[in-house]
């Protein structure tokens, strides 16, 4: 680790309470942002280089810009991060990926609602809006089950696996406070309530991927539960409860399912601060940083937010702030991040992705606010 990461990384090993040094996190977090900006077109760097890595608009950069916009909010005095984002929408004609329904390409309309109020204007609003009153017109009509028929996967025009839920209901929800429009909010609402439902298993309090893997089980007969899978869930739920209103019954149950998370996920969470890339498999795992980020993110935010007992919920928040601190490589990227899949796999210190960088902004964020 370069020296310019260490005055960060000890002041966070020796913590013990609130942090006097309340901008470190946001300094880190913003080195790594322009790093990440400064890269964007080093093909080289993404194990799994794909077409939809290059595209600003798909999942794999949503998630980056979604995290700039959460550091931009947090270094009013700095504007270039913001000014890259509206430079990213502007480029993109504030457009959602191509597949109507799917909602890795919804994702990126988070950061466009974000810019709307941020200088961009209505513009920014209303490929967005179009795209959505379109499904809404023309809801699909499949079930949940994660099965192949005809053209891909029938049941990804609904919301069928875990990833779906951080990358597209926070739009409907953001877009129905700018509008004032609530169907966009019922909409996302029933659809989330009703995945959870399908996905969730009451026994061990967390989330299957999707419908493929209620039966699967690894080699030592452990039920498969990938991490990163569950922190985009955990994520969303950060992100969706304070748009919704106090007292509000959905707003409840969210918070109920986000109680019950938080209590498992720092039972799973391992000694090194990290957890692992299959959450029950918590022996000998290699660091992974992008489930630790919104896992991270989430358990800061909770305990902000009142959710969360700070004794017992904070201490994890820091142990994995920590651990995410050390993954930064000698280069300035973000090490460690499981590359694009569906399940829990191997990890490189070098593999990085334009996601991992966008949970670890997100948990900068919310421990640079745990600390004030």
């Amino acid at each position: 680790m370069s020296l310019r990461h260490l005055a960060p990384l000890l002041a966070l090993t020796l913590w013990s309470g609130p942090l006097q040094a309340a901008p470190a996190p946001l300094a880190v977090a913003e080195r790594l942002a322009d790093w990440q900006l400064a890269h964007r077109d080093d093909t080289t760097l993404v194990t799994r280089f794909s077409e939809e890595t290059r595209r600003p608009a798909s999942w794999q950069q949503a998630t980056f810009w979604i995290g700039m916009t959460m550091l931009a909010d947090h270094l009013p005095a700095d504007k270039h991060l913001a000014k890259a984002v509206l430079a990213m929408g502007k480029g993109e004609g504030w457009h959602p990926g191509p597949r109507p329904y799917h909602a890795d390409d919804q994702a990126i309309a988070q950061a466009y609602l974000w810019a709307a109020t941020h200088g961009a204007g209505a513009e920014a609003v209303g490929p967005t809006r179009a795209h959505l009153d379109h499904i809404l017109a023309q809801p699909p009509k499949v079930g949940l089950a994660f099965y192949a028929g005809g053209k891909g996967i029938e049941c990804e025009t609904r919301w069928c696996w875990a990833d779906a839920l951080f990358m597209a209901p926070p739009a409907w929800i953001a877009l129905s406070k700018q509008t004032g429009d609530a169907r966009y909010r019922r909409h996302a609402l029933a659809e989330y309530r009703r995945t959870v439902e399908f996905l969730y298993d009451p026994a061990e309090q967390l989330i299957y991927r999707d419908s493929r893997f209620f039966e699967r089980r690894d080699e030592a007969g452990r039920k498969e539960f990938w991490s990163r899978g569950n922190g985009w869930v955990f994520a969303s739920l950060a992100r969706i409860i304070p748009m919704l209103p106090a007292g509000d019954p959905d707003r409840t149950w969210m918070e109920g399912l986000f109680r019950a998370m938080a209590e498992r996920l720092v039972a799973l969470q391992k000694a090194d601060g990290y957890w692992a890339p299959s959450l029950l498999a918590t022996g000998d795992t290699p660091p992974e940083t992008s489930g630790t980020g919104f896992f991270t993110y989430g358990l800061a935010w909770g305990v902000k937010a009142g959710l969360l007992e700070r004794a017992h919920y904070a201490p994890a928040a820091q142990r994995g702030w920590v651990a995410l601190t050390r993954a930064i490589q000698p280069d300035g990227r973000l090490g460690y991040v499981q590359q694009v899949s569906d399940r829990p796999e191997q990890v490189a210190p070098t593999d990085t992705q334009y996601y991992g960088t966008g949970a670890f902004l997100m948990a900068a964020v919310a421990i640079a606010d745990l600390e004030r």
